[in-house]
């Protein structure tokens, strides 16, 4: 009797989520088959070229990118990374001890090694 009361509760608890997972699956399954269902294609020549920023294409689009462009994304990780991490640790940083203050500062060395390669390879010089 407690037994079959407890799974009662559990199921009424539960519910609701599994008709959200329910609804969510099911709409997004509807989203993704819609598209193709009601989709005309017609597409003319202006709709099917390439387009770059307005102008017409310099190069072409299998072409190697400048290496600056993947360390500006280097650039943005290290900084993404850096206030990712550092907002928690200095909420806590009273509770953590001295193993997760020096554990940070490793961290932030590291985070500097990379920020100085960055400035070495010149992604902070814009031309």
């Amino acid at each position: 009797m407690i037994r079959r009361a407890s799974m009662q509760h559990i199921l009424t608890d539960y519910l609701p989520i599994l008709l959200f997972l329910i609804l969510a699956g099911g709409l997004a399954f509807i989203m993704s088959i819609l598209p193709f269902l009601l989709a005309t294609l017609r597409g003319d020549s202006e709709k099917l070229s390439s387009y770059e920023c307005g102008f017409e294409a310099f190069d072409a689009p299998r072409s190697k990118f400048d290496v600056r462009f993947y360390l500006v994304s280097i650039l943005f990780i290290i900084f993404d990374l850096e206030i990712a991490f550092l907002f928690p640790w200095a909420i806590v940083i009273r509770d953590i001890g001295l193993l997760g203050f020096w554990s940070m500062i490793i961290f932030l060395v590291v985070l500097t090694i990379g920020f100085i390669y960055e400035w070495k390879k010149g992604a902070l010089d814009w031309e």
